[in-house]
């Protein structure tokens, strides 16, 4: 039995389908069961916030995929240890937990609290730390199909963004298997592309052609704050891009590793993706 977390979330419902695919018990965490959809499968209400509530649904669990929904740090050193020793008791299932490539760099950050929560606790575990997730340029999706033309900062950034689905892959194989306990890896796509080249690359998917328009960052970091929930985040990301528009985020083959198979690319991202846009 698999207990996931975030699981309607772009990541969290791709590990769901792969392990009911697989044949395995997945019991799928959220905060409103009634609008999860998800056939077969066990779905059951709780909040991180309130750790106490997952207490009830780790009977039987013998791993546990985590997805940390809050972007402060301090919500992040105030439930994380409470989820962990929740976890703990009830017989220290495996946690693989999906943090982020800058966890080591920032120390301070949330998904690094996280991290040392885990361990603290005592659990047996697997880091995932994916670099930039594709699903995020799906932010540009309305402007796509109402213009045709992103209005964003730093196009010379150039990342390596990994496939939701590689991800989950990655973490279905560390929930069903020991052989990846105690192991971090940084997840990546298999080459860097600038922002702007990832708007042409979309265009190419959906038989358009696509353009880019520089815009200075202030200009979208009101918008930024909002959707990510916190000024803080929106300009850690901003001086990421920026940062990325010098030196290159990195690329590993930590996909292919763990998978036998290639990392897929952004490119087959977008084709995947295509109705999302057109």
């Amino acid at each position: 039995m698999i207990l996931v977390t975030g699981a309607t979330g772009n990541v969290g419902r791709r590990v769901v389908e792969r392990l009911v695919a697989a044949g395995h018990g997945v019991r799928a965490v959220t905060r409103d069961p009634g609008r999860a959809k998800m056939p077969g499968v066990e779905v059951v209400a709780a909040d991180l916030a309130d750790p106490e509530t997952l207490r009830p649904h780790l009977a039987g669990v013998d791993a546990v995929f985590l997805i940390w929904p809050f972007v402060e740090p301090a919500a992040a050193a105030q439930f994380a240890p409470r989820v962990a020793t929740v976890l703990a008791a009830a017989g220290s299932p495996r946690v693989v937990y999906v943090s982020a490539a800058t966890a080591e760099a920032d120390p301070d950050s949330f998904w690094a609290v996280v991290e040392r929560a885990v361990i603290a606790a005592g659990l047996p575990w697997t880091m995932l730390r994916p670099t930039g997730i594709a699903t995020n340029t799906l932010g540009w999706a309305p402007a796509i199909r109402a213009e045709g033309v992103v209005r964003w900062p730093y196009g010379a950034a150039a990342r390596s963004m990994v496939h939701e689905d590689d991800i989950a892959a990655v973490a279905v194989d560390a929930l069903t298997s020991d052989r990846h306990d105690r192991r971090t890896y940084v997840l990546s796509g298999p080459r860097t592309v600038t922002q702007a080249e990832q708007v042409r690359l979309i265009g190419a998917a959906i038989g358009r052609d696509l353009r880019w328009q520089e815009v200075p960052a202030e200009a979208v970091r009101p918008m930024l704050a909002v959707a990510m929930g916190s000024p803080a985040f929106a300009d850690a990301a901003l001086a990421g891009w920026a940062a990325m528009a010098e030196t290159p985020e990195q690329v590993t083959g930590d996909v292919a590793a763990v998978l036998g198979r290639p990392a897929r690319t952004f490119a087959d991202w977008a084709a995947d993706h295509a109705a999302d846009f057109a």
